[in-house]
């Protein structure tokens, strides 16, 4: 069973335990980097002020009891909202976990008067886009950040939330600190 946990900027250190592992394993799938978030970049105000994202949706999947992945949704424009920070651990993947992800962030950016709802991929990260065209993306031809390679850029895919009907199944918890 997959349980979704929305979470608030007290809630940083479960955050941090994910998003650390999902730096360390996927390092290729990031614009951050892991030497970023960790030495001086690791602080708890840094983590709350991530979850502190005005008007953000932060939510962590649990798979069987344990931590198997996490997304955020965010403001991004007006009627946009942009999916970011998206991962599920290896252990997770083909389980659905994903895609319970991915309809929790649409559904936040819906209820949130979002019409489009954006993302940034990685060339070359066919699961992922396999993963995002399975929940009604599609690639835009834009091209997004420069990766830390300094060298390819983000695809840009985006779904049109307008009259898409919500997915079943919804986060668990009130959404606390987002306004």
């Amino acid at each position: 069973m997959i349980e979704l946990r929305v979470l608030a900027p007290d809630d940083w250190r479960a955050w941090r335990r994910l998003r650390l592992a999902a730096l360390a394993e996927a390092p290729y799938a990031f614009g951050s980097r892991l030497a970023d978030w960790q030495g001086d970049g690791d602080r708890e105000e840094r983590w709350r002020a991530r979850l502190g994202i005005p008007g953000s949706f932060n939510v962590v999947a649990v798979l069987h009891g344990e931590p198997a992945g996490l997304a955020s949704g965010v403001p991004a424009g007006a009627g946009v909202a942009e999916l970011i920070s998206m991962w599920v651990s290896p252990t997770a993947r083909g389980h659905g976990v994903g895609d319970r992800l991915v309809q929790a962030v649409a559904r936040w950016a819906r209820q949130a008067g979002a019409g489009v709802l954006r993302l940034a991929v990685v060339p070359g990260n066919e699961n992922a886009v396999a993963l995002y065209r399975r929940n009604g993306f599609r690639l835009t031809g834009e091209l997004g950040d420069l990766m830390p390679d300094g060298v390819s850029r983000e695809h840009i895919m985006a779904k049109d939330l307008a009259g898409a009907c919500p997915a079943p199944g919804g986060a668990t918890g009130a959404r606390r600190g987002a306004s």
